[in-house]
């Protein structure tokens, strides 16, 4: 077994409404661990949670309820001060990159940051050199660390977002859906730059995205979210051709393949996604589900660990 990078543990996030006794239950009680080496990807509908996760392992929000752990060490009351030697080691890549990066400075004050902040002994030279050295892991030129960021394309300001998150050489990156809002023909090579990144930085990924196609490309496990929660997570292969939970089948029967038809039978689900201020009885993907019984109304299915090692929150016999 690998060495447990992040470990979380029945984490909740419910943010207040303003209305009395009302929160918008977020992330509501999700447990995984991340090993070292790996990319793990997450997915799910927009609204289940990916991001507010994502943000709580790096302890940019505060969890309500639940740990999360780093190397061994727990993050829930560290102080700002103890936080700030962490940060060196757990970055994020944030999803656009028009508004990630700071328009009043220049690539180089971008960059030069992270050194002036936990390296403060560098000396201007050095941390030139560090900059100079980062624009050419992520593919720019030289003279680009001059310019603004409205000077560069969106593949480009991504590219710089990259080279932000890696700087201090971390050992793991939260990836927030870092290819979402970049054409498709510059996706492949932001995705490519970040796989040679991990081979040459050793990192470990949480990489967050909607694109069923670049999970299945991109990553190592795969866990899949439904409104607040973990339904399934596991081996990449074993997600993508068991689909043991019903939501998955859902999901995944909605790529298309290389005619532009779905894969098999096109699952259509009825319904809305139910409001996570008030999220349904039981299982929370019950109003939706083809298979739901009573106990579904009544019982929330806790992760359950299949034969290959998959974990599933389903009351069907998914072996």
């Amino acid at each position: 077994m690998s060495e447990v990078l992040v470990d979380v543990k029945d984490v909740k996030k419910y943010f207040p409404t303003g209305e009395k006794g009302k929160y918008v239950k977020a992330v509501d009680g999700v447990s995984f661990q991340i090993y070292k080496g790996e990319t793990l990807g997450v997915v799910g509908e927009s609204g289940c949670g990916k991001s507010t996760t994502g943000r709580l392992v790096l302890k940019l929000l505060d969890v309500t309820e639940g740990t999360v752990s780093f190397k061994g060490q727990e993050l829930n009351g560290l102080s700002r001060k103890e936080m700030r030697g962490l940060r060196r080691e757990m970055q994020i890549i944030f999803q656009d990159p028009y508004a990630s990066l700071d328009p009043r400075k220049t690539v180089f004050q971008i960059l030069a940051e992270p050194f002036q902040i936990h390296n403060k002994e560098m000396s201007r030279e050095e941390i030139h050199e560090k900059v100079t050295s980062l624009i050419d892991h992520v593919g720019l030129r030289p003279e680009h660390i001059y310019r603004y960021p409205h000077e560069f394309s969106g593949g480009q300001r991504q590219r710089v977002g990259i080279a932000r998150a890696i700087a201090l050489n971390p050992e793991f990156v939260v990836c927030d859906e870092p290819v979402s809002a970049l054409d498709v023909s510059i996706q492949a090579q932001v995705i490519n730059l970040m796989a040679d990144l991990k081979k040459e930085f050793q990192l470990t990924y949480m990489f967050i995205s909607h694109d069923l196609r670049i999970i299945k490309h991109f990553c190592d496990r795969v866990m899949v979210m439904y409104l607040g929660n973990v339904v399934e997570i596991g081996e990449k292969t074993a997600i993508y051709e068991k689909r043991r939970h019903p939501y998955t089948k859902a999901l995944l029967s909605a790529i298309p393949n290389v005619k532009g038809t779905a894969q098999g039978e096109r699952i259509l689900l009825t319904g809305d996604i139910p409001s996570p201020v008030n999220p349904p009885s039981g299982c929370p993907f019950h109003p939706r589900c083809r298979y739901c019984m009573d106990i579904c109304k009544k019982e929330k299915p806790c992760l359950r660990t299949m034969a290959d090692g998959t974990q599933v929150a389903c009351h069907l016999d998914m072996e």
